[in-house]
C-alpha cells in the first residue's frame, strides 16, 4: 500500500518561497501520475502541478509552481515562488494510475497535507 507524507509547509510573508516535499513509500507499480493539490476550508481540492511518470512531463497551473521528482530518494517536490496570501491552503501530494495528471480522478492515494500560510 502506497503511503505519502508531506513536509515543508509553514508561515511565510508575501513574495517568499517554499519548497514542499512528499516522501513516497510502498509499491507504486502501475502509477502514472503524481501531483500536488491544495485545499482550503469549504472549497474543493484543486490541482497545482502534476508529473506524468512514464515520460517525466510536468504541468503546473502557473509558472510560480515547479514540480520535481527524485526517483532515488522517492520524493516529490513542489517549489512555490512569489507566494501570495491566496496561496494559503493545505497542500497534498497524490499518486494514481490515471493518465490525465490535471484530473483529480487520476489519483487514488493521498497524503495528509502540509499547511502553507502566507501573510501580507
Amino acid at each position: 500500500q502506497v503511503q505519502l507524507v508531506e513536509s515543508g509547509g509553514g508561515s511565510v510573508q508575501t513574495g517568499g518561497s517554499l519548497n514542499l516535499s512528499c516522501t513516497v513509500s510502498g509499491d507504486t507499480t502501475g502509477s502514472n501520475c503524481m501531483g500536488w493539490f491544495r485545499q482550503t476550508s469549504g472549497k474543493e481540492r484543486e490541482v497545482v502541478a502534476g508529473i506524468y511518470i512514464p515520460n517525466g512531463d510536468t504541468y503546473s497551473v502557473e509558472g510560480r509552481f515547479s514540480i520535481s521528482r527524485d526517483i532515488a530518494k522517492e520524493t516529490l517536490g513542489l517549489q512555490i515562488d512569489s507566494l501570495k496570501p491566496q496561496d494559503t491552503a493545505s497542500y497534498h501530494c497524490a499518486i494514481g494510475p490515471g493518465v490525465f495528471c490535471f484530473d483529480i480522478d487520476s489519483y487514488e492515494r493521498w497524503g495528509q497535507g502540509t499547511q502553507v500560510t502566507v501573510s501580507s
